[in-house]
């Protein structure tokens, strides 16, 4: 039987069963906590879908509304997920372009945890009859066999883009 998280695994922790959350609605990456990577030998991929990402148009001032996908494969530290969510709702009230966000978010969890592989995409509801689904990911150089994730996944996006039929404000 596998053993379970103990005590010292989890001091970074602070966040998850607290019960007097704090919401902070100005852009706070220092919110973010990790945990160890009981499994750093195997290469797998964790994946959060937010569907209540907001942040605002930094020239109207306008909110914008995506869902954030983030997928990694994990390396010694991991994100853990009511920090994301915290993180996520920070940027409620930072204005800055979507491809910015996805961008910034992309870089602060490499800066949080070095992982193997990191993508992330927005997927932001129509404003103006346009809708905006911008991509950044990235493969650390400590491990060369995820480099070409980085031009394979950047292709399969365009692939999908081009073969979109569907409009997504129906």
């Amino acid at each position: 039987m596998a053993e379970g998280r103990n005590k010292k695994e989890l001091e970074g922790v602070t966040l998850l069963g607290n019960k007097n959350t704090k919401y902070n609605y100005d852009y706070t990456p220092e919110v973010l906590e990790t945990f160890t990577n009981k499994h750093p030998d195997n290469d797998y991929v964790v994946s959060f879908d937010a569907y209540e990402y907001s942040s605002l148009c930094p020239k109207t001032g306008q909110p914008d509304f995506a869902k954030i996908i983030i997928s990694y494969i994990p390396n010694e530290k991991m994100v853990e997920s009511k920090s994301l969510k915290l993180y996520l709702f920070s940027f409620r009230n930072h204005g800055d372009f979507h491809e910015d966000c996805v961008n910034i978010i992309m870089k602060d969890l490499i800066n949080l945890m070095d992982p193997k592989y990191i993508e992330v995409r927005g997927i932001f509801s129509p404003r103006g009859g346009i809708s905006i689904f911008p991509m950044a990911n990235w493969a650390n150089p400590k491990f060369p066999k995820f480099k070409s994730f980085v031009e394979s996944r950047q292709l399969d996006v365009l692939k999908d883009a081009s073969n979109r039929t569907v409009r997504y404000d129906m």
